[in-house]
């Protein structure tokens, strides 16, 4: 198979250095150049043609939000972002994905080399997920929430106004591409759909800025899970990152529990973890989704929950901006129903109406 050939875009020359050298270690992988800034990288990405960029977020004569949207609008491609793990760096990285961006890395605070090496295996699979990914069809932000309104709106009249939602728990993971597809399913819910935890692969700090973000566009409230937080209808809880998060009952009454347990499938937070949990103490008042990403986790664990009786959704690859995590689930054999991203909230609605 032909390498996957990659342009490193940072103004720090060290970075560039470091991302050439831990990229070029796979066989896989080949750095065939770098640029500065995003001048440069524009008439590199021509002259070079490269099959994924990694983008620094801070960059001299063009800020790399403001070169991604251009990118993005005249020559979508691939892109890993270079992200810095603060509150600005977390909401700026969001942003570059809803705008297009697979998937980020974070820089480390201290010592670059050392830190770098750290997630070398990590930023090697990003690139690997981000050269198979589809970029270039997702819907813009407005045109999302037009649609999310209208969708909305026909849940509502549906009678989905008496969903019974005493017991019925969904449960979602998504990694690569799932803060935009997450975004899709949970803003077009109505205020009363059944409780909801989510697991999507993400380092801490970014969940907390995620689940405000969603909070904002959501009729549902959501929030960054914690220790001991309540299930609710109405509500959405997401695992922080760094932490997994499972699903535990005490009589009636669903909570979660976050805790720091060694990474499963070298994630954590995990979905395998958080379905398992699902599958043991809600069984089959349980509807498990699984939505785009890389790897196998979750497969395993929505195949316990199959098991246990709930139900069972995946992404189909067409919508997915990586078709791994719903594949693993569908080549298991524990899915019940395989569907396009915007037709998932309606299914979700629909089948916990009959439960």
């Amino acid at each position: 198979m032909a390498k996957i050939r990659v342009l490193t875009v940072d103004d720090s020359a060290l970075m560039r250095q470091v991302l050439a050298q831990l990229l070029s270690r796979d066989p896989g992988i080949e750095v065939v150049g770098s640029a500065p800034d995003p001048f440069i990288a524009r008439e590199k990405i021509k002259l070079l043609n490269p099959d994924v960029i990694t983008l620094d977020v801070e960059m001299p004569k063009m800020d790399g939000l403001t070169f991604l949207e251009k990118l993005m609008a005249g020559h979508p491609m691939p892109v890993v972002m270079v992200s810095s793990l603060t509150e600005v760096g977390c909401d700026t990285t969001l942003r570059a994905l809803e705008l297009g961006a697979v998937d980020f890395i974070t820089k480390p605070k201290i010592d670059l080399r050392e830190g770098m090496e750290e997630v070398a295996q990590d930023l090697i699979g990003k690139i690997k997920a981000a050269a198979m990914a589809k970029v270039g069809n997702r819907r813009p932000a407005a045109q999302g929430a037009v649609g999310a309104a209208s969708l909305a709106s026909r849940l509502l009249s549906s009678g989905s106004s008496m969903l019974k939602t005493t017991d019925t728990i969904i449960a979602i993971g998504a990694s690569t591409g799932g803060t935009e597809a997450l975004r899709a399913v949970l803003e077009v819910l109505p205020p009363n759909t059944p409780p909801i935890i989510v697991t999507q692969h993400m380092p801490e700090r970014f969940t907390k800025t995620f689940a405000d973000r969603l909070n904002q566009l959501c009729r549902i409230s959501v929030k960054e899970a914690e220790d001991g937080d309540s299930v609710l209808p109405g509500h959405a809880l997401i695992a922080p990152g760094s932490y997994h998060m499972t699903l535990v009952r005490s009589g009636a009454r669903y909570s979660v529990k976050i805790n720091q347990d060694p990474p499963v499938n070298r994630h954590r937070p995990s979905v395998d973890v958080m379905f398992d949990s699902v599958a043991r103490y809600a069984g089959a008042n349980a509807i498990g989704v699984i939505l785009t990403g890389m790897g196998g986790d979750g497969a395993k664990g929505m195949l316990a929950m199959k098991q246990a009786g709930a139900y069972t959704i995946a992404q189909d690859e067409a919508s997915c901006v990586v078709f791994g995590m719903p594949k693993e689930a569908i080549k298991l054999g524990c899915v019940d129903k395989i569907l396009p991203l915007d037709d998932i909230p309606a299914a979700m609605i629909t089948y916990a109406n009959r439960m």
